[in-house]
């Protein structure tokens, strides 16, 4: 089905954060994130197994607990599974990126992308979010960044595997929509060229930012609003460099990233505008994306993001950003 019918609004919560990515955050701060998120009406919630090692979906559950299911989506995803063993210190192996969460539960988290794991995976995370029903489902990082030279064959797997379960599901009403959650634009690539198993959505993570649009814009996006598969824009921060924090890719912001902020602030604060609201609405802007789900852990953020959403932008600025090569040409701007 469109995601865009299904989702409730063009903003939802990513809650990457709420497993301790980077950090450790309590757990009353983290309620009061969501909570806020609650209060201003956002209705849409992404959350997946890896985030914490199931902690994020547990606080997520927990502060969902007591309203309404059917007044709101909930997302997660698929290709790896928590298990009860638990690893401490230097035994931890959770790939490039598994620094993310040092701050997350200990519970060994694995990668499995066959059929078998993709429905378990599904039934683990009802129960830690304490729900009955996912609507959206996406396989999880089957890409280089994750799996190196092996992502291709984890990506066979997933075809003949995750894929192929998740669109059983759809069609049984188990799901209401199933797709791919990625940072990298290749596997999204790949997996339009395909006839079968057929997504419904991409969930595309910081590859379709102020920062990094060149590639998704010139290939992904028209192929996939030619096919009619919907994207997602996370990450529309890029990681956090956009908003005043210091990581890019998930890691510190090399020099060359944090000059090219510094001259994209200088032009938003030349003509009035907060960067946030510059990032926001440039990902929003391409009529193939249905949404962004920036992630917050702190309920001041929720506030802000929905301010930037709304805050005018001029024309000039967009203008601006062309002429500094600071946004490809052909990128769509807000009202053009």
């Amino acid at each position: 089905m469109s995601i865009s019918a299904l989702l409730p609004g063009r903003i939802g919560f990513g809650t990457a954060p709420l497993g301790n990515m980077y950090r450790a955050i309590p757990d009353d701060e983290a309620r009061a994130t969501v909570d806020a998120a609650w209060d201003q009406g956002i209705r849409y919630f992404d959350t997946a197994p890896f985030y914490g090692a199931g902690l994020a979906e547990l606080r997520l559950g927990e502060a969902l607990s007591g309203r309404p299911r059917d007044a709101y989506v909930l997302s997660s995803k698929v290709g790896r599974l928590v298990l009860d063993e638990e690893e401490t210190g230097g035994d931890r192996d959770m790939g490039e990126k598994g620094g993310l969460f040092a701050h997350g539960r200990p519970n060994k988290v694995v990668d499995d992308y066959t059929a078998d794991a993709t429905l378990r995976s599904v039934e683990d995370s009802l129960k830690r979010l304490g729900t009955d029903r996912l609507d959206i489902v996406w396989v999880h990082d089957i890409a280089q960044d994750f799996h190196g030279d092996r992502w291709l064959s984890q990506f066979e797997t997933a075809r003949t595997g995750a894929f192929r379960a998740l669109a059983r599901l759809r069609e049984e009403g188990v799901i209401k929509a199933w797709g791919i959650g990625v940072n990298r634009v290749e596997p999204l690539e790949l997996t339009l060229a395909l006839d079968e198993p057929r997504p419904d959505a991409f969930l595309l993570a910081g590859r379709y930012t102020l920062l990094d649009h060149e590639r998704a814009l010139q290939r992904l996006l028209p192929a996939a609003r030619e096919q009619g598969v919907d994207i997602v824009a996370g990450g529309p921060y890029s990681s956090g460099v956009l908003a005043g924090g210091r990581h890019f890719e998930y890691q510190d912001a090399p020099p060359e990233v944090v000059d090219r902020v510094a001259r994209i602030r200088a032009l938003a604060e030349r003509h009035g505008i907060h960067i946030k609201s510059a990032a926001l609405q440039f990902s929003l802007a391409h009529p193939a994306v249905a949404a962004v789900i920036p992630g917050a852990t702190r309920p001041s953020r929720i506030e802000e993001d929905l301010a930037a959403l709304d805050e005018p932008v001029p024309a000039p600025f967009w203008e601006s950003l062309r002429e500094e090569g600071l946004i490809v040409p052909g990128a769509p701007t807000p009202g053009h």
